[in-house]
C-alpha cells in the first residue's frame, strides 16, 4: 500500500485489467470540451497529497503520500502496464532467473543519469540495497531484502550488523549486478518494481538525512523543494532517458486538512487531481464534474486491524474477531453511507491481483447478527465488551467508521466508537510505535500484482507492513514454502491455500474493496489515465495550454 500507496498503506494478461473508465453523470463537461485547445508541455499539474510520514528516501515509505513523490523522483528496473499489470523495462534492459529462481540476473540500460549529473550503474542499485536493508539506517522497508542472502548479517534480529553488505549481491560490471536469494522466490521480478529497489547517487551516502529531505533521483521528475505539511514541487528532468518521459512540466503536491478542502479547490480549477471524493459528494460528484469525474475499481483492500500486541487483543480467541467481522452490514453501508463507491471484500486479496479467489472468505464477510453474537460468546467475548477503530480524520473516514461502530453495537451488545487522528502521518507513526488503543484502519493497495504481496507483506512476522504485532509461525511456514515453488502458477496457488489459514486465524476483517471516485479539473488536457494502484500515471497527465 505499495500499497499501496505503491503497495503500500493508502490514505485512498498475468492480472485481470481493471479499465480505469470515466463515468460521467452531467453536463459539466464533456469530451470535446476536455480536448478543446491544446497541451502546454511545460504545464504545471497540481496534485492533492498528504504529509508524507518519513523523510523522502526509497526504502523508508510504505504509505501512498511518500510513494506517489518518490515515484515520480526515483526510476526502477522494472514497472507494470497500465491496466494488465505486466512487467515492463524502465532502467532494465534485462532481469533474469537461473533455472530455480533463485539467482538472478539485472542489465541496466546504458547511459542513465541521476538529476546531478552522475552516471546510475550497478553499484547505484547494490549500495543503495546494501544501506537500505542496514539496521542501522532504521527504514521502515527493509524487510524487503530479506529475500537476499546476507540480510541476516546487515539486519540481525538483535544487537549490532555482522556486515554492511549482503553477500548475495554482487557487482559484474558497471551495468550489471547479480542477486543471490536465500532460496527460490518465482516472483521476484514483480516485486522489483515497488520503490524500496530504487538506485541512489554517490551523494546520497555522504549525509543521508539530508538526501531525504533534497532527494536526487534518476527518475523522469526531480526535486524542487518540499514546505513540510504544505507544498512538494518537482519538475521535468529534461535529460531524463526513461520510456515513461513527463508530458507536463511538473507537478505541485498540495497538502489538504480535509477531503472537503481539496474537493472545493478542485472545483474551482485551483487543484488539477484530487485523490477521493468527499463522502458528502459521492451522490452529486458525477453531476459537478461531468466527464471530468472517475469511478473505477482498483487493487487495494480497506480493513479494520487489531492491535494484537494490547491486552484486549495479545491472547484473543480468532472466533471473536470472526464474530465482529459477520456483525458488520457491508453490503448496506457501502450502498448507503459510501454510496455504492465500494464493494464488499470476501477475501483478504484485491480483485486485479493474481491469485484474487472470488469469495475465499466463505461466511466470515456476509452478515449474520447471530452468529456474530454466537461467536463471540463462544470466544470468550471482547476484553472490556468495547473497541475504538483508529482513523485519519485528514481523509473522509468517519462517516464509514460510525457505521461500522454502530452494525457491531446493534449486533452484538459491543460498545465500538471512533479514535480519530489528525492526520495520515499521525495514524501511521501511532501504528509504528505501538500506540493503538484497540484497532485500526487499514488500507493496502498492491506493490506488485500478486496474492503473496496482500499476505505475506501485511501479515508475515517480520514484514515491514505488519505493525499490528500478528505472527503466526505456520503462515510464515506455508509463505516460505509458497515463495519456493517452481512456477509462479504453483506459488499464487500455495498463497490461496495459505489464505485459508487466515481465514481461521483473523489477522484482519477485510471490509470492502476501494474504487477511485476521484476528478480532474478544467485544467488537465484529455483524460487522466490511472494505474492498478488507483494513482494517476502522472507522467501520462497533459496540462491545457493557457494562450
Amino acid at each position: 500500500m505499495r500499497g499501496a500507496k505503491s503497495a503500500k498503506w493508502v490514505a485512498g494478461a498475468i492480472v485481470i485489467a481493471l479499465a480505469a473508465t470515466a463515468c460521467g453523470g452531467g453536463d459539466s463537461d464533456s469530451g470535446d470540451d476536455m480536448k478543446a485547445g491544446k497541451a502546454d508541455p511545460n504545464g504545471i499539474l497540481t496534485a492533492q497529497l498528504g504529509e508524507p510520514q518519513n523523510p523522502l528516501q526509497p526504502a523508508n515509505a510504505k504509505e501512498s503520500q511518500g510513494s506517489r513523490v518518490l515515484k515520480t523522483i526515483f526510476s526502477g528496473l522494472v514497472d507494470y502496464e497500465p491496466g494488465t499489470g505486466e512487467l515492463k523495462n524502465i532502467n532494465a534492459e534485462s532481469v533474469t532467473p537461473n533455472d530455480d529462481s533463485s539467482v538472478w540476473t539485472v542489465k541496466l540500460k546504458p547511459g542513465w543519469k541521476f538529476h546531478d549529473g552522475t552516471p546510475v550503474t550497478a553499484s547505484s542499485y547494490v549500495d543503495s540495497w546494501n544501506w537500505s536493508a542496514n539496521v542501522k539506517n532504521n527504514q521502515t522497508n527493509s524487510s524487503w531484502f530479506q529475500d537476499i542472502k546476507g540480510y541476516a548479517d546487515v539486519h540481525p534480529e538483535k544487537g549490532d550488523p555482522k556486515a554492511d553488505k549482503m553477500s548475495g549481491l554482487k557487482v559484474v560490471d558497471e551495468n550489471t549486478f547479480t542477486i543471490s536469494l536465500t532460496s527460490s522466490v518465482s516472483y521476484f521480478a514483480y516485486k522489483l518494481g515497488y520503490d524500496v529497489w530504487a538506485p541512489l547517487p554517490e551523494s546520497f551516502f555522504k549525509d543521508p538525512k539530508a538526501a531525504g529531505e533534497k532527494p536526487i533521483g534518476n527518475g523522469p521528475y526531480k526535486f524542487v523543494s518540499w514546505d513540510h505539511k504544505k507544498l512538494i514541487k518537482v519538475r521535468k528532468f529534461e535529460d531524463y532517458t526513461g520510456p515513461n518521459k513527463a508530458k507536463n512540466g511538473g507537478i505541485d503536491f498540495k497538502n489538504y486538512t480535509t477531503a472537503d478542502a481539496a474537493y472545493s479547490d478542485l472545483r474551482s480549477d485551483n487543484l488539477d487531481w484530487i485523490e477521493q471524493v468527499p463522502t458528502t459528494a459521492l451522490t452529486s460528484y458525477k453531476d459537478d464534474l461531468g466527464d471530468r469525474a472517475i469511478d473505477a475499481e482498483y487493487s487495494a483492500v480497506q480493513s479494520i486491524v487489531p492491535a494484537f500486541y494490547t491486552d484486549q487483543f495479545k491472547d484473543i480467541d480468532p472466533k471473536v474477531i470472526q464474530g465482529l467481522s459477520m456483525a458488520i452490514d457491508r453490503d448496506t453501508i457501502t450502498k448507503t453511507v459510501l454510496h455504492g463507491t465500494r464493494s464488499p471484500a470476501d477475501s483478504y486479496v484485491a480483485r486485479g491481483v493474481l491469485g484474487y479467489k472470488a469469495g475465499s472468505l466463505g461466511d466470515i464477510t456476509k452478515f449474520d447478527p447471530a452468529a456474530a453474537k454466537k461467536l463471540i460468546e463462544e470466544g470468550g467475548g471482547v476484553p472490556g465488551n468495547k473497541i475504538s477503530i483508529q482513523f485519519n480524520a485528514d481523509q473522509d473516514h468517519k462517516p464509514w467508521v460510525d457505521a461500522v461502530c454502530n452494525s457491531i453495537r446493534k449486533s452484538t451488545g459491543v460498545e465500538c466508537t471512533g479514535d480519530s487522528k489528525p492526520d495520515f502521518q499521525a495514524d501511521l507513526n501511532a501504528r509504528d510505535n505501538k500506540q493503538v488503543k484497540s484497532m485500526y484502519r487499514g488500507g493496502w493497495v498492491l506493490d506488485y500484482p500478486v496474492n503473496s504481496n496482500f499476505m505475506r507483506d501485511l501479515y508475515g512476522t517480520t514484514a515491514a507492513g505488519n505493525t499490528s504485532g500478528y505472527s503466526n509461525k505456520e503462515f510464515d511456514a506455508l509463505a516460505a514454502e509458497a515463495d519456493k515453488a517452481p512456477t509462479l502458477e504453483e506459488t499464487v496457488k500455495m498463497y490461496q491455500d495459505a489464505e485459508q489459514l487466515l481465514k481461521a486465524d483473523m489477522p484482519a476483517i477485510p471490509l470492502w474493496f476501494y474504487k477511485n471516485n476521484s476528478g480532474q479539473s478544467r485544467n488537465v488536457f484529455g483524460k487522466i489515465v490511472y494505474g492498478q494502484d488507483g494513482d494517476p500515471i502522472f507522467t501520462e497527465v497533459q496540462v491545457k495550454s493557457k494562450k
